[in-house]
């Protein structure tokens, strides 16, 4: 019995669990949404950024986050779902803006990424659908749209943070993630692609990137403030491709729901 105890008090002891406490897009309101991640033994300090999952753990050479994909910012795309006080009316700066006909549901994601990134020798493409997760628990898309078209049309049913969702009702960033931005900083870590390299916002060192500043992946070599000795990563950008080029830099994990 007194060893079952004590191995019952280890497994505790090894699972951290930290609650996230985040203010809601409107300026109005002064309520909270909270995300309790469950963080296991190991995890990096920089991997517990990632306040919108509902775990975070280590299975061998892989970090595993599980999340909803549901954001934690309001959305003209809650409308009409049981998460409707979140609902936000688009007061965005977009003219053209036009709601898709889809409302937000949840969406149970499993990422396994590489808990130590390498470069590929060959570099896959990023999939149609999740090719990352933001810090908030949000999937991260890539540059095209619905068969591999341009987002040039479908850029307009983005809502004022910057996301959209399809048509299961996965939200999920193409670009910026406005909301991040303006809170975390510019200049922010947002996230991580699945072949395990981080996506930081679109400022460095006080400069603005663009594309010319970057690689045919999206992305260069450098010092961040979670990354002292430098690591690779990619930025967002106000032009296309957005977040991600011509394919994963690293080799990328995988991703099931």
């Amino acid at each position: 019995m007194k060893t079952r105890l004590i191995l019952f008090m280890a497994a505790v002891a090894a699972t951290a669990t930290i609650t996230a406490a985040c203010k809601k897009a409107s300026s109005t309101d002064n309520t909270t949404t909270t995300t309790t991640t469950t963080i296991g033994a190991g995890v990096p300090d920089v991997y517990k950024k990632i306040y919108g999952a509902t775990s975070i753990t280590i299975e061998g050479n892989y970090v595993v986050i599980k999340a909803t994909s549901l954001p934690d910012h309001k959305s003209p795309y809650y409308q009409g779902t049981q998460w409707s006080n979140k609902y936000e009316a688009y007061n965005g700066t977009n003219s053209a803006w036009n709601q898709n006909p889809n409302t937000i549901a949840e969406s149970d994601c499993t990422y396994k990424i590489p808990l130590n990134p390498t470069v590929a020798s060959t570099h896959a493409t990023t999939p149609l659908g999740p090719m990352g997760v933001a810090i908030n628990g949000v999937p991260i898309f890539n540059q095209y749209a619905a068969g591999g078209a341009a987002l040039t049309g479908e850029i307009n049913s983005f809502d004022q943070y910057d996301g959209h969702p399809q048509q299961q009702g996965q939200y999920h960033y193409h670009a910026e993630p406005y909301y991040l931005t303006a809170n975390k900083g510019k200049d922010a870590l947002i996230g991580f692609l699945l072949d395990g390299f981080p996506v930081y916002g679109p400022t460095e060192n006080g400069k603005t990137i663009s594309n010319s500043d970057l690689d045919t992946y999206h992305g260069h070599f450098a010092v961040t403030a979670d990354y002292p000795s430098g690591i690779y990563h990619y930025h967002t950008t106000a032009a296309a491709p957005y977040i991600n080029g011509s394919g994963f830099y690293g080799t990328a994990g995988t991703i099931s729901y």
